[in-house]
């Protein structure tokens, strides 16, 4: 539980970071003649970061920003290019055993210096890239949109 938590912490918090870099704003301001030229309720929907089915790669761009990985494919069915969206974050692993400290002590009772070894531990954090969402475009326009659910 404790652990899933912490997760989910840095993924909204890596998630906070990543949307600073880049809004939709700023996305709208490069391209105001593709914005201007979409119908109001698609625009709200573009604003709030979501994707539709015929969206143009402009409109993607706009909505998401730009993929983390673009990749084209080549079928009997086409041409086709997919953009793929990664999330970023640094999952906390425990604790992992690392060698030992060494303490030294004076013992009254044997009246001379002693020597304990304990254990020593420390946390481990990995960084971890996972999918979010991968968008299939043929001739301009997204065909398949895959999405995680968790």
């Amino acid at each position: 539980m404790n652990r899933r938590l912490i997760t989910t912490f840095m993924l909204a918090a890596s998630l906070g970071f990543l949307a600073g870099c880049q809004s939709v704003d700023s996305r709208i301001k490069e391209k105001p003649e593709v914005f201007a030229s979409i119908d109001k309720a698609t625009q709200d929907k573009i604003k709030q970061g979501i994707i539709d089915l015929g969206y143009t790669e402009d409109m993607v761009y706009l909505a998401l920003g730009a993929p983390d990985q673009k990749r084209e494919s080549i079928s009997e069915k086409g041409k086709s290019t997919v953009w793929v969206y990664n999330t970023y974050y640094t999952r906390y692993d425990g604790s992992e055993f690392i060698g030992y400290n060494r303490r030294v002590y004076y013992d009254p009772f044997l009246k001379s210096y002693r020597v304990y070894y304990h254990p020593a531990y420390t946390d481990v954090y990995r960084d971890t890239k996972e999918e979010r969402i991968r968008v299939v475009f043929k001739n301009g326009k997204a065909t398949v949109i895959e999405q995680t659910k968790d």
